[in-house]
């Protein structure tokens, strides 16, 4: 089977980033992470990501740089990890996507669980030249 492909939401703001905790009609509920989601057939990645965001967080951005990828920690997702200004707007989670939302620095990050293992090095490592 081949690898399917996602997006990841890096929504910028004051320093921080856009993390949720993944809701109910989520894939791993619980989890914090940012926003994302499955690239649909005759989408690009930058499409994806305006789509996803504005599905899961109710908010209007326009897509910045691809800054990263990786796979999930099962194989079965190839993550593009963008960047995306979000230094405006109120949040407006959809309920089964989204059960909370938190502005956070890397540090922040760290110490929310349960996070994906594979989401650890974007905070460590590539985060921090973004700012």
């Amino acid at each position: 089977m081949s690898q399917r492909q996602a997006v990841v939401a890096v929504l910028l703001r004051a320093g921080r980033v856009l993390v949720i905790e993944r809701g109910p009609l989520a894939a791993r509920s619980g989890f914090w992470a940012p926003p994302s989601g499955r690239i649909e057939p005759g989408e690009t990645q930058a499409e994806a990501l305006v789509r996803e965001v504005w599905e899961e967080v109710g908010l209007t951005v326009v897509a910045g740089a691809k800054v990263w990828e990786c796979d999930t920690d099962d194989g079965s997702f190839r993550l593009h990890w963008w960047t995306a200004p979000a230094e405006t707007g109120d949040l407006r989670l959809d309920p089964g996507e989204a059960s909370a939302a938190r502005w956070v620095t890397a540090t922040e990050f760290r110490t929310l669980t349960p996070t994906f293992d594979g989401d650890i090095p974007f905070f460590e490592k590539v985060l921090p030249t973004l700012l």
